[in-house]
């Protein structure tokens, strides 16, 4: 095994979709370097990102996957939503068309990814609210419809960034650290070490409820 590999127990990967435009590179700027760039280029392709993290003494490596929203590159990041366990669904709220589009990238997602992906529609540059052509009420009623999480966000001001990926990406190990442990368990018993056995005796109460 690598040295790279020794790094971390768990890769998790996320993408970040949206029009061209509606900020997100420098969502992800801010995110990793805490900068903003008034003047960054459209992604070309994708841009990929690392940042390690750790939960329940797990040294936890998230790929960000930065996609460009131009449709003459669909056909090429399309391919990265394979294998994505969170997604970050960006609109503009100074632009309705944006928004508007949010339809045909959410089902794009949900074509080409897992099911149990776990999505938050974020509405980028919440800082510029004179400007605003989304209300908060229209996109809370979007995410409610998809059944996903929702937040404000600006890029420029930082407002929210933190909490956005930090939520997305606890709901993520929380969501996949399950089948990880059932992964080490089969591994350490192929080894011959012993597992200890789960007092299941609450389990079964719990699970009889129905019953009693």
């Amino acid at each position: 095994m690598s040295t790279e590999q020794n790094e971390y127990t768990m890769l998790f990967k996320i993408v970040i979709i949206g029009d061209t435009y509606v900020g997100k590179t420098n969502i992800l700027s801010r995110y990793i370097s805490n900068e903003f760039d008034p003047n960054s280029n459209s992604t070309i392709g994708v841009e990929l990102t690392t940042k390690t993290y750790n939960f329940d003494n797990n040294d936890v490596k998230v790929q960000i996957w930065d996609t460009a929203g131009q449709e003459k590159y669909r056909s090429i990041t399309s391919s990265y939503y394979k294998g994505a366990q969170g997604c970050l669904l960006v609109y503009d709220i100074t632009k309705k068309k944006s928004f508007d589009n949010i339809d045909k990238w959410y089902s794009e997602l949900k074509s080409n990814s897992d099911e149990k992906i776990y999505t938050m529609l974020l509405g980028n540059k919440s800082d510029l609210e004179e400007n605003r052509e989304v209300s908060i009420e229209e996109a809370e009623k979007k995410a409610k419809n998809f059944n996903i999480a929702f937040m404000e966000t600006s890029a420029y001001n930082g407002n929210n960034i933190n909490k956005a990926f930090n939520e997305l990406i606890n709901n993520v190990y929380q969501n996949n650290k399950h089948a990880f442990n059932q992964e080490i368990k089969v591994i350490l018993k192929d080894k011959g070490v012993e597992i200890p056995q789960e007092n299941n005796e609450e389990n079964k109460k719990d699970s009889n409820w129905c019953c009693i």
